[in-house]
């Protein structure tokens, strides 16, 4: 029926159209037997990847990290997932990865912002397009798998499209009855539960399908903050966070198979962070110290996640996906901004001029110094950097098969509308400190005083692909539009301001795979990218950033245990945005750079001799490497002095890109116990685009943002042993051989990653 309606019709967006109204009035008809499935309908959510195995129909790299990759080692942070990722790159900035710095293939990392960053298909970020800075991430250690996409993702998903795409895959609703328990003790007081249950049920109404789950995390954190006369919770540096969620699902009993699907998520976190650094001196003698004036630093965060979908299959060649969300995000990020060896009152022109950046006081040393160490009479400013962030929207995607002759066509079209915003409304207050670190006394703002301003974004988005299949050949081009209308409104003079702007964005681009055999098969393609600077960025004239990128590559597996991936990329980005300058003293608006060429290779292997050669146990190997060159093709743009731009030459390396990476790994697996051993090399990095490798700024500003990032050698080890069949207890060293680093220098100064890490856990399903 369906292949002689759209030969009627012509035009496949009307068929489209028509096909969803006949299958929705389908859908409304019951018949004896309609729902006689004894499992629930297999839909799959919004992925990127969809399984491991579909990897080979991309035209371009991409990864699968499975539940186990993430269970294993015990790891929560897609900082540890990453790595394993060919053309993958990160930079811990507090060693939990709460607050994560990926690039993939070359683009700049500040706080993920040129990734977009999904949960089930859903943009997770606060406000994607009116600030995507990965102030929340979703919890690694809850989640059932995580995709990654480069090069060809610019096509299906936004609004960030120079970088690419992570998609985490949340716990699925399970289609019979299944629980499990995990509980893990590590050091550092250190505590984790993750727990879930879920079924499905037949009712005469349908299949009812429900999962409800909970994770829980904390610890007191690896640093410890100077005493000081009034101050005894100096190993108060961890976190807490909190994470329950309920699913939903109902499969009518009707003709044409449908799901609706319910999601509800809240994440509650509390911790000690700071954005306060380290001397150098300081950090090689205790890298874990923090100083007595980052004592009252705290980000309070919460997040509310909901979003109910539809999916239908009018007929066996159609699916129509339609998803409504809404998210709410609120912080307090309560953070020391900067010092002045005055004890002044707010406002007073001494201690404004005395004020020093906190980078500055790092590099430069002297009185300002010792008063962040509590040995100095001074002032102590803190910003509570207050804000609420909404992001809502709803989304449709249409995947219609197509046959012609030796040609099949699985068209995808893809709409939505989205709306987000953030909101500032800012305080700072004041410490006033004696020679000995004592606090005499405390003088507030009044609240909205430092901040009070509303960024938002409308975004029209559509996109459309074609995956053309014939013989041994795909290609699919496709085509992405965003029509965006910004708004930014200023309350903090005597009369609100409001300005508007809009920006329309397109990303073409085409791929294509090659099966010269069943385990032989080549991809490679060209796509346009965009990544927008944001309401206020758009307000005062920048340009977006655009890319142009490339790559060629091969796949092998030879289905007995071993496969293997190569891509080589080449990347040309214009009019680089830097999202702020990260830790400056300036007002953090987003800044144009200039032009960065990034081009390098990818290369990852994975092979299990145990399972190729019937050894009777399994032997899992994998191995990633990525060389990269990424470089700027033009001198710095940035007028702002503070940033980590500022004094850019021609062919200078962008800041923490390293010029490679390896990632290694490797297993044994027998009936009952298990061994793996992993680890990752990366090599020193600049943290600023002078590469001069010194702590201060070209203007000659002594700052400790800039300079270089050590070099450092990672590895982890877990033991697991089975019990029972449903239980098993883990145990782990991540870290083994406590390694001690410059991570980075950002947001004020060195800063260490996660030292030695030993952990038990036992897990438990049902």
């Amino acid at each position: 029926m369906n292949k002689r309606l759209l030969k009627r019709c012509g035009n496949p967006l009307v068929a489209i159209t028509m096909l969803a109204a006949a299958g929705v009035a389908a859908g409304s008809e019951t018949e004896s037997g309609a729902n006689d499935r004894e499992e629930p309908l297999d839909l799959d959510p919004l992925r990127v990847v969809g399984t491991p195995g579909q990897i080979e129909r991309i035209p371009g790299s991409a990864s699968f990290l499975d539940q186990e990759d993430i269970r294993i080692q015990g790891y929560d942070s897609i900082d540890q997932m990453v790595r394993r990722v060919p053309g993958a790159y990160f930079r811990t900035e507090d060693g939990y990865g709460l607050f994560p710095n990926i690039s993939l293939r070359g683009v700049a990392q500040m706080r993920t912002s040129k990734l977009t960053v999904m949960e089930d298909g859903i943009l997770s970020a606060p406000a994607p397009y009116s600030n995507p800075s990965a102030y929340y991430t979703p919890t690694t250690g809850r989640m059932s798998g995580i995709e990654i996409v480069k090069g060809s993702s610019q096509v299906r998903h936004g609004p960030q499209t120079t970088g690419g795409v992570i998609n985490y895959l949340s716990t699925p609703i399970p289609q019979r009855s299944e629980g499990y328990v995990k509980t893990l003790y590590g050091e550092n007081n250190e505590a984790r539960i993750h727990a879930y249950y879920g079924n499905a049920y037949q009712t005469e109404a349908g299949t009812v399908g429900i999962l409800v789950e909970n994770y829980y995390r904390t610890t007191d954190g690896f640093k410890t903050i100077d005493g000081a006369p009034g101050f005894e919770d100096r190993n108060r540096t961890g976190f807490t966070k909190v994470e329950p969620m309920v699913k939903l699902a109902w499969e009518p009993v009707v003709t044409t198979p449908q799901r609706f699907e319910f999601k509800a998520g809240y994440t509650d976190m509390d911790a000690d962070e700071t954005y306060l650094g380290l001397t150098r001196e300081d950090f090689r003698r205790d890298p874990f110290r923090r100083y007595a004036a980052s004592r009252f630093d705290r980000i309070d965060t919460s997040h509310v996640r909901t979003s109910l979908s539809h999916r239908i299959n009018p007929t066996d060649d159609l699916r129509i996906t339609t998803t409504g969300y809404f998210n709410r995000f609120k912080r307090a990020w309560y953070k020391l901004h900067n010092v002045s060896t005055d004890q002044a009152a707010p406002g007073d022109a001494s201690q404004q001029d005395n004020s020093m950046n906190l980078s500055e006081a790092l590099a430069g040393g002297g009185a300002h110094l010792d008063v962040l160490r509590g040995e100095a009479d001074g002032t102590l400013r803190y910003r509570n950097n207050n804000r609420d962030y909404d992001a809502y929207g709803v989304q449709q995607h249409y995947n219609l098969s197509l046959y012609s002759g030796a040609l099949t066509h699985n068209l995808e079209l893809g709409l939505r509308y989205h709306h987000d915003f953030e909101d500032r409304f800012q305080e700072e207050t004041n410490y006033v400190q004696e020679a000995n670190g004592a606090i005499v006394r405390r003088e507030r703002q009044a609240p909205g005083e430092q901040d009070d301003r509303k960024r938002e974004t409308d975004a029209f988005a559509v996109h459309i692909q074609d995956r053309i299949d014939f013989g041994p050949w795909s290609v699919t081009p496709g085509v992405r539009y965003e029509h965006l209308r910004f708004t930014v409104t200023d309350r903090r003079g005597p009369q609100t301001e409001v300005d508007k702007a809009s920006l329309d964005v397109f990303a073409p681009g085409v791929g294509a795979t090659y099966a010269y055999d069943e385990h032989l098969s080549f991809f490679g393609g060209v796509h346009r990218g965009f990544s927008i600077p944001g309401p206020s960025g758009v307000v005062d004239g920048l340009s977006e950033e655009t890319s142009l990128g490339y790559e060629l590559g091969t796949r092998f597996d030879n289905r007995r245990g071993f496969r293997t991936e190569a891509a080589l990329f080449w990347t040309e980005f214009r009019d680089l945005i830097v999202p702020d300058n990260i830790g400056g003293a300036g007002s953090g608006e987003t800044d144009n750079a200039g032009d960065v060429r990034s081009m390098g290779l990818e290369l990852s292997l994975g092979y299990d001799p145990g399972t190729a050669l019937d050894w009777g146990f399994s032997n899992p190997n994998h191995l990633a490497v990525t060389l990269t060159d990424a470089r700027l093709r033009s001198d710095s743009q940035t007028a702002d002095a503070e940033s980590i731009f500022a004094g850019g030459e021609r062919n200078n390396r962008v800041p923490y890109i390293p010029e490679y990476q390896v990632s290694a790994g490797t297993g044994l697996e027998f009936g009952k116990w298990g061994t793996f051993l992993d680890a990752v090399f990366v090599p020193s990095t600049y943290s600023d685009a002078s590469n001069r490798g010194v702590q201060e700024r070209p203007d000659g500003t002594p700052d400790a943002r800039f300079g270089k990032n050590d070099s450092y050698f990672l590895l982890d080890v877990s033991v697991h042993y089975k019990l029972t069949d449903t239980a098993r207890i883990i145990g782990g060293v991540q870290n083994l051989l406590d390694e001690e680093y410059i991570a980075s220098r950002l947001p004020h100064g060195p800063r260490p990653g996660h030292p030695r890490f030993a952990n038990v856990s036992l897990e438990v399903t049902f």
